[in-house]
This record gives structure tokens, sequence and C-alpha cells, in this order.
């Protein structure tokens, strides 16, 4: 008789948590949702900050539910989560404040401040890493500026995902791929960039030793396991980014695939085997973070489906609409009328997200956007758009032809949008699976374990155990226009 193994993964976004079982056996994979919450990022005296405490009651209510409600004991627990950000721990391991959320305006003109220091370029060429405010770099660095006392009494910075475990298991430790999100390690590898952070006055004792994905940290405490019912599991570094743990369960068979991880942010990229780091991917804005065994994903972060969830957000206020309904007002809205940079800093954060769409359309001579289904389609002819306009710029750079776009997350499931980057692209898409960064937060929790041995074989178990659906290029009418006045939008 076969045995089963049972593996609890906390996937953690910007808007909601999941507590997810998965049940493996023979070779196949079967998930189990056993737990939902919401999140969000707190705004407290005009600052934006993530409530690291209540997050972690949401996951012992997770597992408490698993273990208590389904009877199901699992066999270890890791976490996942956004990258960039962190909470403060004391010389006696105690959690300091609230850690703030990227979306927090201190890091406004911190990279301007910065380059004061270490221009842009040489940045860049030492870390591999996009710019973008929101790096942890630019925040410690706003914090160095400010002459924030925190930053004094701070003995050791982790990043979400090791803060969750951390609480957990009791033991800090820092996990690989989170770590490269931060702009500060040495490119595709296990150590901080020492120097460079000095330069710009960062204390380097804040940083632990990184450690490698598919790590065991330790056993939960024991008062973690009283609360929870729980035994005293491990507690596993899996890739403790997101995004790691969902391309880590790409179903693809070759190397020759472009992903677009597909949630609040959209990241497109290709996996490869060592960071790209040139002038040309620097211009272009390519970032290099790490994946399992080593691998560096090479990608780009675009503005995703916040866009259009920002939208919902301020339309609920008058009309709830679900996301199919947005959806069929945006196919019957004229396509490619309304386009929109996704990337433009109008949008990182503007409290009315249809206003400021609507405003960027105007300032740009395109007319004004009349009804809610002309945003929604807006919003999806420009990230199909934005896509396409990155996918030509990868190529560029790593002078690689590519077959097949893998579409995972949550975004996969809207295939009105599978379908425009079909078309866009003029690449088949393949959909699918919807919760990629659960399952490769589970498999490599397998791998920890010792129950799955390599990459190849969690990718062989996705492949076998679910079933994504693909889309083939349709003809897209007045391409050469829809892209010129797109290219225009981009690099005004």
């Amino acid at each position: 008789m076969s045995r089963k193994n049972y593996f609890l993964a906390f996937d953690l976004g910007a808007s909601s948590g999941r507590a997810m079982l998965g049940i493996l056996e023979n070779g196949r994979l079967e998930l189990r949702e056993i737990y939902r919450f919401m999140n969000g990022m707190q705004q407290i005296n005009g600052h934006f900050f993530w409530n690291i405490f209540s997050i972690f009651q949401e996951l012992k209510n997770g597992l408490k539910k698993c273990v208590s409600e389904n009877g199901i004991q699992p066999e270890s627990v890791a976490v996942d989560t956004w990258g960039v950000d962190f909470v403060h721990l004391d010389e006696k391991g105690m959690i300091l404040s609230l850690p703030y959320a990227y979306r927090d305006s201190r890091t406004d003109g911190m990279p301007e401040e910065l380059f004061k220091i270490i221009p842009e370029k040489e940045l860049y060429l030492q870390t591999g890493i996009q710019l973008m405010q929101i790096n942890s770099l630019f925040q410690l660095f706003s914090m160095v500026k400010d002459k924030r006392k925190l930053l004094n009494i701070t003995d050791r910075i982790l990043f979400i995902p090791d803060a969750l475990n951390y609480l957990f298991s009791g033991v800090a430790a820092t996990e690989f791929s989170i770590a490269s999100t931060s702009e500060m390690i040495l490119p595709g590898q296990c150590k901080w960039q020492t120097e460079l952070l000095k330069k710009v006055g960062i204390p380097v004792s804040i940083l632990g030793k990184i450690i490698l994905p598919g790590t065991i940290i330790g056993k939960m405490t024991t008062e973690v396991a009283a609360e929870t019912g729980s035994k005293q599991i491990p507690v596993v570094a899996v890739a403790g980014h997101d995004t790691a743990s969902a391309v880590a369960a790409i179903p693809a068979d070759t190397s020759d695939f472009v992903f677009i991880s597909s949630g609040t942010w959209s990241i497109l990229g290709t996996e490869s085997a060592s960071p790209i780091i040139s002038e040309q991917a620097n211009k272009m804005n390519f970032t290099n973070e790490g994946g399992v065994e080593g691998t560096t994903r090479f990608s780009k972060n675009i503005m995703g489906m916040w866009l259009i969830q920002e939208c919902r957000r301020i339309w609920s206020a008058k009309t709830d609409y679900t996301w199919d309904e947005i959806v069929k007002m945006a196919r019957e809205a004229k396509p490619f009328k309304f386009l929109i940079d996704p990337e433009n800093s109008a949008f990182l954060n503007p409290g009315n997200m249809p206003d400021a769409i609507v405003k960027f359309c105007e300032k740009t001579g395109q007319g004004k956007i009349s009804f809610h289904g002309e945003t929604a389609r807006c919003i999806y002819d420009s990230l199909a758009l934005k896509y396409a306009f990155s996918l030509n710029q990868m190529k560029q750079i790593t002078k690689r032809s590519f077959k097949k776009i893998y579409i995972i997350g949550g975004g996969s499931n809207n295939h009105f949008l599978d379908q425009l980057t079909a078309d866009v692209t003029g690449l088949p898409v393949i959909a699918g699976p919807a919760e990629a960064t659960a399952i490769g937060n589970i498999l490599m929790q397998a791998k920890a374990m010792d129950v799955v041995s390599s990459l190849k074989e969690i990718r062989n178990i996705v492949r076998d155990s679910f079933d994504p659906v693909s889309f083939s290029p349709e003809r897209m009418e007045n391409r050469d226009e829809v892209f010129d006045r797109f290219n225009k939008i981009v690099n005004k």
C-alpha cells in the first residue's frame, strides 16, 4: 500500500493568504485549501505597514484547522510571501515594530539620493537587480538618511517569510530567494554585498547568514504546537519569495519557456543557469533573482492585477462587480482604444486607480474614458502589450528564442487576458496551475524531507497532477498601429 505524505503551505499575497494542504501519493499531488484569510496594508499616521502579528495568528489558525478540524497532521510547514519587506529584531530576538509595506512613501526620492553615492549603472552591475524604489536597499537607506532610531536598536532584520518561520520555530534564518529581492546580495550567491552596504551606511551586522531553499530550519516551538494541536514538526525554508516558489512549479520539460507569474504583480521572465548582467539589461530594467537549485530568474516586475484590483475596490462603493462581470464589460468594450503604461509611477499607489487611469489617458491625448468596461479593457490590453514589449526586450538581451509562455498564479484564471497575451505576443500560452506558488512551496517541502529528489521531479509531478488550459495565438487587427501607439506611450 502506498504512503501518503502531507505538507502544509502558507502562501501569502498582498491581499490574501491561504493555508494549502498538499497530499503527495504515487508521484501525484492533490491540493486542498484548508483556510483563507484577508490580508492588506494598514495605514497608521500616514505610513503603510503589515500587521505581522495578525498574519502569524492567521497562519496558526490555518494549522489548527488542518490538525483539529480536518484531522490531518502535516509532516512540515513552510511560508512564502512577497519580496523586499522585513521586520526588525532587537538583541533579545523581539520584533521591534510592525514592518513597513513596500508601497509606503518613505522611499520616494531614495534612488536618486543613493545614486549620489553609487551611480545607478554601478549599482546594477554589482547587484543585477531591477531598479525599483520599493527594494529593501532603498527602504533601509531611507532609514539611514532620516537617522531613524529604529535602525540603531536593530540587531537583525528578517524578510517577511523568514520572520514568520522565526515565529513558528524560534530560529532566525535568511533564505536565498527572498534575500535576492533586496538588491543587497552578490548576484547568484548566498553572500551580502558588504562593501556596497557599508558605502551607503547600512550596518552589515543586521544581516544574517543566507541559506538555500529546501533547508529545514528547525522544529516548531512547544508554544505554537500546544496552541495549534500540532506535533513539533519541521519548519522548512522553501523558496520564500512567492515567485520563486511559483516558477519551481512550472510544468515545463524544456528550458525555452517564458513565465508570467500573474498576481498583484505580473513578473515576466525566464529561467537561467546564472545571472545575466549587462548595460542593456540595466537599461531595460531586468532583474536577476534567486530560484531553487541555484537557478536565476531573469525577469521584470510589471504592475499586474493590482491595477484592476484597485479599480474594483473603488467601484465597489457603488457597484460590487464580480470578476466575471468585469471581464464581460471588458470584452464588450472596443479593443485597444485606451492604453496605459502599467509601469508608470502614477499607478504605484494612487488611492483612486480608475481616476488615475482616466487622467493618464486624457493627458496622453487619448480622450476620456466613459464607462467602467473601457477602464477594464484598457488595463487588460495594456498588460498584454506590456508583456509583449518586455518579451521583445528579453529576447534582445538573452539572444534566445522562446516557444511558449506559461502563465501561473491566480491571474492565469483570467482566460480573457490569457488569450490576449497569446494574440499580442504571437506565442502559445499555457495557463496554470493557478496555485503554482503553493505547489512549489509544498514540493520544496517534500524535497527537504527527502520525499522528492530534484526540480526535474517536481516539474514531472506537476505535469502529471494538473491540467492547464492552452491558448493559441489568433490574428490581431491593426497590430502595427497598436504597437506603435503603445511604444510611444511607454517611451514618453
